[in-house]
């Protein structure tokens, strides 16, 4: 069994690929590394959201549009927290209060946004496959598409000011 790497390899690693793409892409390395431990947050809420999503409407039963709204609530405060603590951790010294209000605001936007597109979607989706897979494929897309706008929304609003 290989030895593992050491926390400095790692961190070589990373900064080595976080310079690499920043020249490529031609973004701010620190803006970078927040947009990947932002899309990290969104990929454990994304895992959130479906588990929620998934249980509410096949063991609860629930409508999708609230099994969808569930999700995604419970999917925000986990990445608000995450987002506070990890991925924005200057900002901590904000107000917990008006920073998770404007966060939900931009949240609730993008909820609509997630709606939209799910039940855009499902109709197309349930005639090539069954549900859970028609309404869980309409929401990854939408889970992508909203990345992009709550990332944007929460930088220039919520985590505004932050260098």
């Amino acid at each position: 069994m290989p030895p593992a790497a050491s926390p400095e390899i790692s961190m070589s690693l990373q900064n080595r690929f976080i310079r690499r793409l920043s020249a490529r892409t031609g973004l701010n390395q620190t803006e970078l590394t927040r947009f990947i431990k932002f899309a990290i947050v969104g990929a454990i809420g994304m895992v959130v959201d479906l588990t929620v999503l998934t249980i509410s409407r096949e063991i609860l039963g629930l409508p999708l549009t609230l099994a969808v709204a569930l999700g995604f609530s419970l999917a925000v405060v986990n990445n608000f927290t995450l987002n506070r603590f990890w991925t924005f951790p200057e900002s901590r010294n904000r107000p917990i209060a008006s920073q998770l209000v404007q966060f939900t605001v931009v949240n609730l936007i993008g909820l609509a946004i997630n709606e939209v597109i799910v039940l855009g979607l499902h109709p197309i989706f349930s005639g090539v496959i069954q549900d859970p897979f028609a309404y869980l494929s309409a929401k990854v897309i939408a889970i992508g598409v909203v990345l992009f706008w709550n990332y944007g929304a929460n930088r220039v609003w919520t985590y505004k000011g932050i260098e």
